[in-house]
């Protein structure tokens, strides 16, 4: 069981740290065109997304996967201006009224993919072979839960701005997409790899 607490808690401040940064605004990118009333549709999304990057995690641990650190990080950030490009790109009725599955759904389990590869070489850095899955499982929650507490953080924030504010909603995910995907291009910039 300490284990499991270690695995967990490294999970956690993986994703809660400046470092971060890249899956702290992905995940937000993600869940932008939700509100509090949509809960359930943003567990989801963010599921989905665990999904991804615990497949790719799991199979660089075992061995199975082998990519360029450099490439992957150079990715991440381009995953970050899809997503934010995916919500400039939505019509308003779309982004006013979500449909039960979006593109973004998709968006988030494949991108996933990619980012699983990028805690191999943080995971696979503390890990031997003994416990292996118990260590995945424990990281992975651990991941998920702060990756909760990232998009509670954002579903407060658009609540403040769109219902107690007042900003409309579709402007609400304009706004703050274009700050994302300044940011994500700037990240892309600065990691190409060649």
């Amino acid at each position: 069981m300490q284990d499991f607490s270690l695995y967990f808690q490294l999970g956690t401040q993986h994703i809660l740290t400046w470092e971060a940064l890249d899956h702290i605004l992905f995940v937000s990118a993600l869940c932008l065109r939700y509100l509090v009333k949509d809960w359930k549709k943003v567990v989801v999304l963010v599921t989905a997304f665990t999904i991804g990057h615990s497949a790719t995690l799991a199979l660089s641990a075992l061995g199975l996967v082998h990519f360029s650190t450099k490439w992957i990080e150079f990715l991440i950030p381009i995953t970050i201006v899809a997503t934010a490009l995916n919500n400039l790109l939505q019509k308003l009725q779309t982004v006013e009224h979500p449909s039960k599955l979006p593109l973004i759904y998709f968006f988030a389990l494949f991108f996933g993919l990619i980012h699983g590869l990028a805690y191999a070489s943080t995971f696979l850095s503390l890990e031997g072979k003994e416990g292996l899955v118990e260590h995945l499982l424990a990281f992975n929650l651990g991941i998920e839960a702060a990756q909760l507490l990232v998009v509670a953080v954002v579903l407060a924030i658009s609540f403040i701005f769109v219902q107690m504010i007042s900003v409309k909603r579709f402007w609400w995910v304009r706004i703050a997409s274009v700050l994302i995907l300044i940011s994500s291009l700037k990240m892309a910039f600065d990691r190409f790899p060649l």
